[in-house]
């Protein structure tokens, strides 16, 4: 680690804001049965209800890039940080209400959500120009530390009857409370030679560059795999496996953990095997492990084919955002661009996944992880040749 206590603070603070993002993110999802429930949703009906948040997040996503450019990653973290918080408290007290005001509020957690996004992720890349390795997908491992946290708590609160509201709304306020404080800590984006008009023009300009789209081609494959896993693996699990909510919560709780044991390790796997191969063996993994949840006879193995469609999911993103974010000067741009194609996995995700679960169930819907991990097999190869910090 560097001697360099900015660098230090910055490191905490970015790993704060992945975190936090990924322990707001799964308290909601964990929650997502009995908000089906409150609002007597089914599949395909809960399927356009998170599609709203969808929306909102690639919305934020396309517009995200010059405004990151121009204001920094750290004042964009604060008020996108706060503005998910309130979505976040709209959708919980809405699911109380009616479909209208959860649809309102997942809306505005989805462009919090967007904004979020880009601006911890370019900051990832700042931490890695500074630290001359690759550390992204140790941050985004961080994410993954806060699912997994909020997917136990989930587990509990559920089995305790604790109150949808009750729980997102505190969620909400230690979002809105911890993310701005840490966010004091970032570094600035740009060197000082590089002026804030040129790196905004950057940003819709990405759009045009082939290898940025292949890239964000590639990280949607691994983004919708992950959605999946975050909107349905526990009514999948209670529904099509017949689990309780909470051994269903459970199961999310352990595709979380392993996805997060792929992501620290990531460092190690990138410098000693490359990213084509170890991408090439994550989604073989994942591949494997969405198989063998959908088709399992019993719930146990069901369990071991969450874990493995989690290690699967670890590093497609991150190291697609470390490889669009190799020229500072375009880093704000590129990685609008690959984050929004990636989101675009969102969007689609849940009413696809809903429509084919009203037809075939949700469970035998999810065959369709394991075409997008086939799919990504073949894509990885386009990252091949893109500058990355640390190797591959």
């Amino acid at each position: 680690m560097t001697a360099d206590p900015a660098v230090r603070r910055a490191t905490v603070a970015t790993f704060a804001a992945f975190g936090m993002s990924g322990l707001a993110f799964a308290s909601l999802f964990a929650r997502v049965p009995q908000i089906r429930d409150q609002l007597g949703l089914s599949p395909a009906a809960l399927g356009l209800t998170l599609l709203s948040g969808s929306a909102g997040a690639v919305l934020a996503l396309v517009l995200s890039g010059p405004v990151v450019a121009r204001f920094g990653s750290r004042l964009v973290a604060t008020v996108s940080s706060v503005l998910f918080a309130v979505g976040l408290t709209g959708a919980a007290f809405g699911a109380l209400v009616g479909v209208a005001p959860t649809v309102v509020g997942l809306f505005l957690l989805g462009i919090g959500t967007g904004a979020w996004d880009v601006a911890m992720n370019l900051q990832g890349t700042v931490l890695e120009r500074h630290l001359d390795r690759p550390v992204m997908s140790r941050l985004h491992a961080g994410f993954s530390v806060g699912s997994v946290v909020a997917a136990l708590a989930g587990a509990g609160l559920v089995a305790l009857r604790v109150p949808v509201a009750a729980h997102l709304t505190a969620v909400a306020v230690l979002v809105a409370v911890v993310v701005p404080a840490y966010a004091l800590w970032f570094l600035p984006d740009r060197s000082g030679d590089v002026p804030v008009a040129a790196a905004a023009r950057t940003g819709f300009g990405a759009w045009r560059e082939p290898r940025t789209l292949l890239i964000g081609l590639f990280v949607l494959t691994f983004t919708m795999a992950e959605g999946a896993g975050h909107d349905w693996i526990v009514i999948a699990a209670v529904d099509g496996h017949g689990a309780s909510p909470a051994v269903g919560t459970l199961a999310f709780a352990v595709f979380l953990a392993a996805m997060t044991a792929g992501r620290w390790s990531g460092p190690w796997l990138l410098h000693r095997h490359g990213r084509v191969a170890v991408l090439r063996a994550c989604a073989l993994v994942g591949l494997t492990g969405g198989a063998l949840f959908v088709f399992a006879p019993v719930l146990p193995l069901a369990l071991v084919g969450a874990l493995l469609w989690g290690l699967g999911t670890a590093l497609g993103f991150p190291v697609g955002m470390s490889a669009a974010a190799s020229d500072p000067v375009a880093a704000a741009g590129r990685v609008s661009v690959v984050a929004t194609i990636g989101y675009c996995a969102f969007l689609a995700g849940p009413p696809l996944i809903g429509l084919l679960g009203d037809r075939l169930t949700v469970l035998r819907a999810l065959t369709v992880v394991a075409v997008l991990f086939g799919g990504a097999v073949f894509l990885s190869g386009a990252l091949r040749g893109v500058r990355n910090v640390g190797g591959g």
